[in-house]
Parts: C-alpha cells; sequence; structure tokens
C-alpha cells in the first residue's frame, strides 16, 4: 500500500523530561505519526529540544521549513523551583503586610514531624521585601492614593539589592488591579533590565500568602524562562521554522510563547499535564473514559484519576514545598521512577525518592553509574531486551548485574533475583500508595477503571500495579514511552480569568453575572491574542464556593439559578467528604474556563493482523515461582485483532512491556494494546 500523501498541517510536539526527550511529529490531513526519543541535556534543555526535531524530521524525510505548529512541555521552571535556582527576587507589597510570606500558614505538611519540622526558608526573605503606601479595599474601591514618589524611591532600594526580578503584591489588587498596573509602569521605567511581574497577571484571586508566593515564583522563573523560550524561537528560525511555538500549562492547555513569558509559573506541571491529556485521547480512541494514568519516567511516577473522560483541576497544588494555587491537573507526584536509587541502610531497603537522573544514570546505561536503580533491577529479571531505543542505546547488563549485587543482595544476604524483586516491590507499594490518594480517599474504587501506565518505564510495572490494586484491565498507549509528546497534539489552548467576590456570601446571581461578563471580556481578548477562531472558542463559568465557616472552596459549573449551583456543590461536598452540612454556602472566587478547542489528532487505523503471531527471541524471565523462558515480541509486527497470553515481552521504540502470567494481550484498532486478567 502506498504511503498518505504529506501535507503542510504537520505538528511537531517535544516534550523534555529528566532522562529522555520525546518526539511526536504528526500529519494532522492523513494521520500518520512518527515518533523519536533521544537522551535529554540537562546543561541546555535546548539543544535536545532541537536534536529532537532533526531526528523526527530526519525519520519522516521531511524538511523543517514544512513545520506548520510547534508544540512543547518544559520542565525549565519546575526545576528551577524545586532546586532554588531561579534569579534572586524583590517583592513590593503595600505598607503593614511586609511579613505575609514569613507567617504563611499555621499548616505542617502531612509527612512532617510535629515535633521537629523547620519552615523552610522563604523564597525572598524580608530583606528584600519592600512596603509602599497605598490600599485599595476587598471592594475595589481605593482607600489611600498610591505614592508614586514611594514607588521610585523603592526602585532606588531594588536597584541596590543585586537582584534581577521583582513581584508586585499588593492588598485586594485581585478587587482593583490600577495600583499594581501603575507600580509596574514606574517599575519598568525605573528598572529597565529587571524582570517584573505583578499578582494580578498570575493569580488574581483572594488569600495574601498563596498570592504573594505564587507573584514570587512566578518572578523568580521568569527570567531564566523567557531566556529559554527566546533560544527556542531562535533555533527554530535558524532551522528555517516559520511556526507558532505553543507551551503546554499546568492546566492540560497550551499557550502562546507570549503567554508564557508573562506567566511561566503557568507551566510548572508542564510535562505531566501533556502526558494526562495523550492517556485521556488513547483511551477515548478505545472508547473507554474511566481510567487511572499512571506516568513512570526516569525520576518521577504522576498519578492522575480522570472519570467520565474529564480531567479535573485542582488550586490546591504544590510545587516541593510551596502552595501553588494556580489551576492544574490533578495529579499527585512521588519520587519512583525507572532512576530511582535502591540502598540499604541500617539493614533496611528503600528505594527513592532520590534518582540518578539523566546522567549518570542507573548503571545499566553505560554512563558510569554505580548505585542500583529500578531499571538495574528490571535488567536483573529479564525484564528489558538488550537494546533500548530502537537499537541505538545497548544497556550494560553486567554493571546492572554488579550493582544489584553489590548495593542490595550482599548486605541483605539475598539471591540476585530475590533482591531485583525486592525493590520492584518497594517502588510498586510507593505507586499504589498514590494511587490510592487520587481515587479511595476521593471516593472513587480503582477496581471500576482502566489503568493506563505510560512513560519509559509504566508498561513494565502495568500488570503488577493492576494486581495489588485488583484492577482487571489495562491499556497500554500506542506509543507509552512518548505520550507526553502525543498529548500536546491532542491538547487545546486554554487560559483561567479568575475573580474573587467583594465579599463571601449568598449567591447573587445579577452581581456574579456582572463579574462573568468582564471575566468572559478579557477571555475574548486572549482568543483574540492566540488567533483563535469564532468557532473554535469555548467559555466555561465555575464558581468556587464553600460552607460558611470552612477554609476552602471547591469548584463547581456555574448557571443562572441560584439554587441549581448550591446543589452542584452539596452533590460535590458528598462525593469528596461523604456528608454535607446544614450551613449557609457561600461563593468565593467566579472563574471563566476559556478554551480554543483542538480537533484530536486523527491516528490511521492499525491494518489487521496478518497470520500467526511470530516472537523474534525467547528470554529468560526470572518469577518468585522460577525462571520461565518467555516470548519477546516486537509490537511493531502486530496488526489489529492480535492476541496472546502472557508471559511476554513486548518491545518497541520508545518503552517495554511485561505481559505478566494470567493477562491475555489483545491489539486494538487505534495501536493500543488491551492487557485484560484472567479469571479464576
Amino acid at each position: 500500500m502506498s504511503s498518505p500523501e504529506i501535507t503542510s498541517a504537520l505538528s511537531i510536539a517535544v516534550d523534555i523530561g529528566g532522562t529522555f526527550t520525546d518526539i511526536s511529529l504528526l500529519d494532522r490531513a492523513s494521520g500518520k505519526v512518527w515518533r523519536a526519543k533521544t537522551p535529554s541535556i540537562p546543561a541546555d534543555p535546548s539543544e535536545a529540544f532541537l536534536n529532537g526535531i532533526r531526528l523526527a524530521l530526519g525519520d519522516a524525510g521531511l524538511e523543517a521549513s514544512r513545520l506548520s505548529q510547534v508544540l512543547h512541555g518544559t520542565t525549565v521552571a519546575t526545576n528551577m523551583i524545586l532546586e532554588d535556582k531561579g534569579a534572586r527576587t524583590a517583592l513590593i507589597t503595600t505598607r503593614g503586610f511586609r511579613h505575609v510570606l514569613e507567617i504563611g500558614r499555621q499548616d505542617i505538611p502531612r509527612k512532617a514531624n510535629l515535633y521537629n519540622w523547620v519552615k523552610p526558608e522563604r523564597p525572598v526573605p524580608a530583606a528584600r521585601i519592600i512596603e509602599i503606601d497605598e490600599r485599595i479595599g476587598p471592594g475595589g474601591a481605593v482607600l489611600e492614593a498610591l505614592d508614586e514618589a514611594g514607588v521610585r524611591k523603592a526602585a532606588a532600594a531594588i536597584r541596590a539589592m543585586d537582584v534581577t526580578a521583582v513581584g508586585v503584591c499588593l492588598l485586594h489588587a485581585f478587587a482593583n488591579a490600577a495600583h499594581e498596573e501603575r507600580v509596574v509602569a514606574i517599575l519598568a521605567e525605573e528598572l529597565p533590565d529587571h524582570a517584573i511581574t505583578c499578582s494580578t497577571d498570575v493569580l488574581p484571586v483572594v488569600r495574601e500568602f498563596e498570592r504573594s508566593l505564587t507573584t514570587v515564583l512566578n518572578a523568580t522563573v521568569m527570567p531564566g524562562v523567557t531566556s529559554y523560550v527566546e533560544r527556542l524561537e531562535q533555533r527554530l528560525t535558524d532551522e528555517k521554522v516559520d511556526a507558532p511555538l505553543l507551551l503546554m500549562q499546568s492546566n492540560g492547555g497550551v499557550a502562546g510563547a507570549a503567554a508564557i513569558r508573562k506567566a511561566p509559573a503557568l507551566t510548572a506541571l508542564s510535562g505531566p499535564a501533556a502526558g494526562v491529556v495523550g492517556a485521556r485521547a488513547a483511551a477515548a480512541a478505545c472508547g473507554i473514559k474511566d481510567i487511572i494514568t499512571v506516568d513512570i519516567g526516569g525520576t518521577s511516577a504522576d498519578i492522575c484519576l480522570i472519570k467520565d473522560g474529564e480531567i479535573g483541576l485542582t488550586q490546591h497544588g504544590r510545587i516541593g514545598e510551596w502552595p501553588l494555587p494556580l489551576p492544574m491537573v490533578d495529579m499527585v507526584t512521588i519520587g519512583a521512577g525507572g532512576g530511582s536509587i535502591a540502598k540499604v541502610a541500617d539493614g533496611t531497603l528503600t528505594v527513592g525518592p532520590q534518582s540518578a537522573g539523566a546522567m549518570p544514570g542507573p548503571a545499566a546505561y553505560g554512563n558510569g553509574g554505580s548505585e542500583a536503580t529500578v531499571t538495574d533491577a528490571h535488567v536483573a529479571l529479564g525484564h528489558l531486551p538488550a537494546k533500548l531505543l530502537g537499537g541505538r542505546m545497548a544497556l550494560d547488563v553486567e554493571a546492572a548485574l554488579g550493582v544489584i549485587d553489590t548495593a542490595v543482595a550482599t548486605p541483605l544476604k539475598l539471591g540476585r533475583e530475590a533482591a531485583a524483586r525486592g525493590i520492584l516491590a518497594i517502588v510498586d507499594s510507593h505507586m499504589v500508595g498514590a494511587v490510592r490518594v487520587v481515587s479511595v480517599e476521593r471516593g472513587h474504587d480503582p477496581r471500576d477503571f482502566t489503568l493506563v501506565p505510560f512513560g519509559g518505564a509504566g508498561p513494565l510495572h502495568g500488570c503488577a500495579l493492576a494486581e495489588l490494586l485488583g484492577i482487571a484491565q489495562v491499556m497500554i498507549p500506542a506509543a507509552p514511552g512518548v505520550l507526553c509528546a502525543d498529548g500536546l497534539l491532542a491538547a487545546d489552548l486554554k487560559a483561567e480569568f479568575s475573580r474573587t467576590m467583594p465579599k463571601a456570601g449568598a449567591i447573587d446571581v445579577d452581581s456574579a453575572g456582572a463579574i462573568l461578563s468582564g471575566l468572559a471580556e478579557q477571555a475574548d481578548q486572549w482568543f483574540d491574542e492566540e488567533g483563535v477562531t469564532l468557532e473554535a472558542r469555548e467559555k466555561q463559568p465555575v464558581a468556587l464556593l464553600r460552607y460558611h465557616g470552612q477554609g476552602g472552596e471547591l469548584a463547581v459549573s456555574w448557571a443562572d439559578d441560584a439554587a441549581t449551583v448550591e446543589a452542584r456543590f452539596a452533590e460535590a461536598h458528598q462525593a469528596l467528604y461523604g456528608f454535607t452540612l446544614d450551613a449557609e454556602i457561600e461563593l468565593v472566587t467566579l472563574r471563566i474556563e476559556a478554551k480554543g478547542r483542538v480537533d484530536a489528532p486523527e491516528i490511521a487505523a492499525l491494518p489487521p493482523q496478518d497470520g500467526a503471531i511470530t516472537p523474534y527471541d525467547a528470554v529468560p524471565l526470572h518469577f518468585e515461582t522460577g525462571t520461565e523462558t518467555v516470548p519477546v515480541i516486537d509490537r511493531a509486527t502486530l496488526g489489529a485483532g492480535a492476541s496472546f497470553d502472557g508471559p511476554a515481552i513486548l518491545t518497541q521504540l520508545d518503552t517495554t512491556t511485561v505481559v505478566k502470567p494470567g493477562w491475555r494481550a489483545r491489539v486494538d484498532a487505534s495501536g493500543a494494546v488491551i492487557l485484560n486478567r484472567e479469571e479464576g
């Protein structure tokens, strides 16, 4: 059969992870896809970005100038926050509120020891926080005019501080942004070489600590992200790519480079969010709506639950030690990945959260890694082929076996295989705990869902996790190792516009309608800036409500009827907490969720299976019951309708799937492999 004609409707997606950079190139007209995977370059992620683009275009035999869209998922902002490597930052705030960041909240982290927990050092100390005279009331009225001369004095003080970024967070600015906007304008005149951001650009809602912290974090990452985006755009220009660059945000949607430069903190969970979008699209192609996704990469595992095809958002997310209440995909992240380090201390085996990372990586990668990792345990049990990445990366099996022996087996006086199984049992247990957080703790039975493991290491753990959770069906996407890149291709453009009510209280439909109209105008302006057609625009009004006396809100879809909104809130409260209260329901914040719809990629259907399945190898796998020789099947040789029983190993460019005994595999026309556990 001849290849489909290549058009100019070419989109390329690049997701940079800690260990590998994943690339998907899609011809949206024909549905043809080319995928690639290349090692990440932590010293300069933009180099891996370009390497990946060249690799995918080379496989397709296409020129870079043919690209019409470039999408990107990045961890640049995340890493700067986690590693405290952002820009040195100052903060300007209303007089009397200098110590908001230091006071913070009374909460102690859930897993911290009550008696020895120490409050983490703030990203901006009080010495770099300057107060100015001004005051806006909660309803937006100006109570005290802005002292512009004081702002210029503050700029002079900042100039002497040796900082490169400035955040502006004034009291009640979410109700009236005039003073913040004027402060930013003055600072732009006085400090032209500084990155400047204000709270109303990032989080225009109530709660001073979270709003101040988010503003500071946004300012901290702004120079680094801006520099990175500019470097990407220059590299694309040098490659003769004349196509818009869109970046994935934490909310599961993409936005243009200009929007990301203004609010780079929106990309804090960029990569993991793209994976969830990709998993939903892959499941939908199989007619599956209820899934639990487990994205296992080199350093972490990201777990998310999707009910009825809807990706839930939360504003209670965290990045490291800091709350970051920006709308983001509701997921749980733990330090459990292929590079997670296994070690024995005081006779106890632990796995993670420390990781061998991309360099040196697991010992099996042959880059000098000297510590035992989850990947090395898989090698010891025979789960991985001798070469990865389509034969471009050979594994150092002897090195992997050596570190398992010296770091785990010998100290615990265990056999090599028993030590490797112990490593995997511990990391699987960590992930099961995280799955229970997003399912059982939120009123969902995981047995009612299909497990979707992906990432480079996900399919190695799929069957084992499902057995521990009592899940009977696992779906392995067509390209699980590059699913975050595939998710970028399926992502809509998204943005949120929020406004806190002047005073929390009973729902007033008329006053709420006026606020929503203003937010809708902001959304329309954003649509215009992003070039979204009228037909593709979608605006969803959302209300954040609570019972009187509660400290947090629940988000429900808005209706122009107070009773309907209250009923939706009560239903959501019952589902999450198991009860409702006989108390007044208060409206706190309104939000417009703006979406520029993108048609889901129509991937070409997999041809039917032609003839019997022919394994290309047979290898020994070490089970607890003993060693068994199992077939190794090249996934690329399987057509729609193909089926086989475990145990077996399924190999492909971007990952390896372990099909355990007692599981039956079936290939869907979409290219996904559906694994079902045999009963009895």
